[in-house]
């Protein structure tokens, strides 16, 4: 969400203080962990007859009375960028509402490798629609990222790289949202982290809620157990998540932020290894390792161009 999906959004604004790096760092690698391991209680959920769509929608409703503190006195800034904020709620929305049916239905480490595309997708977007020069770490993390895509990609059937399964689709459309939230993030300044993260929660309600509308999907037998487990999923979990992924970027640079987030793939691989009898290729290894040295030199190039987006 990974690390993310998450708010996700690395908040550039905001300032980069020296004390506490260690309980910065700690609480960072907490948030990462957490989001790697995110996708056993979510299957447990499901195992209990909750949808993942329905699932979402509990989690993301159990943030409102954190989100409820958090906006006490910011709720005005809602109409200073209406629209941005709009625009970063249906993104983060869409992608954490489809990482979450990625990790139903898909290899986890799969599923994280793909997302962690995202830094292509933020080159790309930061080139095409906001005119920054591509530098050479940037046209790097375009042939890292280009090159593990279709490594991992690639069917030997058709001889073609293309997603084979649902869930590398939604994977991939997470990671491209995921991508989309923090370009509008870091253009959005007008505003601060708490209306952007209360954006980012409400949006993945609205989002779950209208595709359970349009799936037509009825909550099922669900227990009242699993419904209270999901709503503090969120309260709870998820919260922490969160507010640690916050307090961890406002006191170290945000590349090493990002780099440290990158610790979700590590959690997710050894949980899937131990909780799961997925299988991992040799190729997916490779391209996977391709497209995470393409997202550590991306977060590295801020220390030589702090305000690019990638």
């Amino acid at each position: 969400m990974p690390a993310h999906k998450k708010m996700q959004s690395i908040d550039e604004s905001m300032p980069v203080t020296k004390p506490h790096q260690f309980t910065a760092i700690a609480s960072l690698l907490l948030a990462a962990t957490l989001w790697g391991v995110i996708w056993y209680p979510l299957r447990l959920l499901e195992q209990h007859d909750l949808h993942g769509l329905w699932s979402t929608l509990l989690i993301y409703c159990g943030t409102l009375p954190t989100m409820l503190l958090l906006m006490r006195g910011h709720w005005n800034e809602f109409s200073r960028a209406p629209w941005m904020l709009l625009a970063i709620a249906l993104a983060s929305g869409w992608c954490n509402t489809t990482f979450i049916l990625a990790v139903l239905d898909g290899n986890i480490v799969r599923v994280l490798l793909l997302f962690y595309l995202s830094p292509l997708w933020a080159t790309l977007m930061g080139w095409l629609f906001l005119r920054e020069q591509l530098q050479r770490d940037s046209l790097w993390v375009l042939v890292l990222a280009l090159a593990g895509a279709i490594i991992m990609l690639w069917h030997p059937d058709t001889g073609l790289p293309w997603p084979q399964h649902r869930a590398d689709w939604l994977a991939l459309s997470s990671g491209f949202s995921f991508a989309l939230v923090n370009v509008l993030v870091r253009h959005t300044q007008k505003v601060s982290v708490y209306s952007k993260t209360a954006s980012a929660w409400l949006g993945v309600i609205v989002v779950a809620a209208v595709l359970i509308i349009i799936s037509n999907r009825s909550l099922g037998d669900a227990s009242g157990y699993t419904l209270t487990a999901a709503f503090l999923l969120g309260a709870l979990v998820l919260v922490v998540m969160t507010l640690s992924v916050v307090y961890g970027v406002t006191h170290l640079p945000v590349y090493r932020s990002a780099v440290i987030l990158l610790f979700e793939v590590v959690a997710g691989a050894v949980s899937a290894q131990l909780l799961t009898d997925e299988v991992v290729l040799l190729r997916e290894w490779v391209g996977g390792g391709f497209v995470i040295l393409a997202a550590y030199l991306s977060a590295h190039a801020h220390i030589k161009n702090p305000e690019r987006v990638s």
